[in-house]
């Protein structure tokens, strides 16, 4: 079995960090929703894209989580240093996670159908 790469076990690590941080000590109410789902390194480890989801009501509620990371940012970077272990502290990239919003505009359509064929309304859900 191929063992993860670096950027991979450092992603990770970020994440389940990063999902402490906002349970226990982050208590911006623009990210009161927020979950992390995944990080995503670049191979030198010196950017971190953070993907989350969560941010119910919009585009706009959307953007006031991305502020909200980007708030923090500073001290998600002095609380992940020590865990790290890292030369350089990787930047921290904020990216709304559309996947889960895909996965279940999927789950909807495929819902709407009943076994005989016929299409029901997709709206009704």
């Amino acid at each position: 079995m191929k063992r993860p790469s670096r950027a991979d076990r450092v992603g990770v690590l970020i994440q389940e960090t990063l999902a402490e941080l906002l349970l226990r000590e982050i208590h911006d109410p623009r990210l009161r929703r927020a979950t992390v789902t995944r990080v995503r390194m670049t191979r030198d480890l010196r950017l971190a894209r953070v993907y989350f989801t969560g941010a119910a009501g919009g585009s706009e509620a959307a953007a006031e989580a991305v502020r909200g990371f980007q708030s923090a940012a500073g001290f998600i970077k002095r609380r992940l240093g020590p865990v790290l272990g890292l030369r350089y502290m990787p930047d921290l990239e904020f990216r709304i996670d559309e996947t889960y919003d895909a996965e279940a505009r999927i789950d909807r359509l495929l819902r709407a159908r009943d076994p005989m064929g016929h299409e029901e309304d997709p709206r009704k859900d």
